[in-house]
């Protein structure tokens, strides 16, 4: 039996950003936790893995440059239906950071040992167990005793399983494929394309610029809510397929991945006395499944609620789930969700056209204001707002 005052289950973003925070904010912590990863770094890890402005933010309040990790930047973020939209830029700088997820989390967890923290790789947890004055951590290592636990181990993590077994989740499907670069240089942004909607597909095709050991790459993918799931509509990877054609690349002659994502949801729980949950396990952005800016927040909060308990001695985290909601992270999750159940089962093409063609600088100044520089508000950071 291994005594830990703070366990934290997956050494993801989510994770990671609440160890750093403990860290940073509550010094006296930092030797009391361990975090605990199923796998070894470098492990790989399907995502897009497009940073937005917010994730930066965030970062930088920790003291972390993402430009130490190999990226590619965009300098715009064009958001459209059947090829035409709106672009967002961001004055004097890039409007999306693009990082391949096993290379940052590999950067990130190394930045969280050189602050102290212990971080334990190949231990798979197989069970949670709530007790009156503390937590069993059951493991393929042994057991593990703590009096908090941090469960960042994803959409289909035990930890929720185990504190929150009969719970219903909403859960999108994706879908990732690598190509090369465009030869003629001929699309340089991030692009999304909603128009998968109209076939009752409630999401969207990318197409983000990349990089792959050095190698320019494109990564192409498929992001479906599924709130439309009860309708008839084609396999998943079919627009895909359609919208890579459309310049050039046979989607049959690359291999195609797969994964869930579990979304936020007002009514999605986050807490038990002694547990709580951070990044996908509480949920990621539904909208657009951006998960990698919202497990940091999910972080930075999360370490602000175990400090407190610390202090006070009280872990029953009746309050996080009200923390989260109220944050600017909560706000943005929750502007998102409505989103989602507005524009995407309004699947007529002339709406789809209002929203992202005609009404462009409506679209901007909500997105400023309601969805963006959440990370900002949260961590303190001075921001550019976005620019048509």
């Amino acid at each position: 039996m291994f005594e830990r005052d703070i366990i934290i289950i997956g050494g993801g973003p989510g994770g990671l950003s609440t160890a750093l925070h403990l860290a940073r904010d509550f010094p006296h912590l930092a030797s009391r936790i361990l975090i605990l990863e199923k796998a070894r770094y470098p492990r790989p890890k399907l995502c897009a893995g497009g940073l937005v402005i917010d994730a930066e933010n965030i970062l930088q309040r920790l003291g972390l440059d993402v430009g130490e990790v190999p990226h590619v930047d965009a300098d715009r973020i064009h958001f459209g239906f059947e090829a035409k939209g709106l672009n967002i830029r961001v004055p004097r700088r890039h409007a999306l950071r693009v990082i391949r997820r096993d290379e940052f989390d590999t950067w990130l967890a190394g930045k969280a040992e050189t602050r102290g923290l212990e971080i334990r790789e190949g231990i798979t947890v197989k069970k949670i167990l709530p007790e009156k004055d503390g937590v069993l951590v059951e493991t393929d290592h042994g057991n593990f005793r703590a009096q908090v636990v941090v469960g960042a181990d994803g959409s289909n993590g035990v930890t929720r399983r185990s504190i929150f077994p009969n719970t219903s989740i909403h859960t999108s499907r994706v879908l990732e494929v690598l190509t090369p670069e465009y030869e003629d240089g001929q699309r340089k942004g991030a692009y999304f394309d909603f128009m998968p909607v109209l076939r009752n597909i409630a999401g969207y095709v990318w197409d983000f610029p990349t990089q792959v050991d050095g190698q320019a790459m494109r990564c192409w993918g498929i992001y479906d809510t599924n709130i439309l799931a009860e309708e008839k509509r084609p396999p998943l990877k079919e627009p895909l397929a359609k919208e890579m054609l459309r310049f050039g690349f046979d989607l049959n002659k690359y291999e195609i991945k797969g994964h869930p994502i579990r979304w936020f949801s007002p009514p999605n729980q986050m807490a038990v006395p002694r547990i709580l949950l951070v990044g996908d396990a509480a949920g990621a952005d539904p909208f657009l499944g951006e998960g990698i800016s919202i497990a940091l927040g999910y972080g930075a909060l999360a370490a602000r609620e175990i400090g407190e308990a610390f202090a006070k001695n009280d872990f029953s985290f009746a309050n996080y789930k009200h923390r989260v909601l109220k944050s600017p992270l909560g706000q943005a999750l929750l502007t998102r969700w409505f989103l989602t159940h507005v524009i995407y089962p309004l699947k007529w093409r002339w709406f789809q056209i209002l929203i992202w063609r005609i009404l462009k600088p409506v679209v901007v100044f909500f997105a400023r204001i309601f969805v963006l520089n959440w990370g900002k508000r949260l961590s303190g950071q001075d921001y550019h707002a976005p620019t048509l």
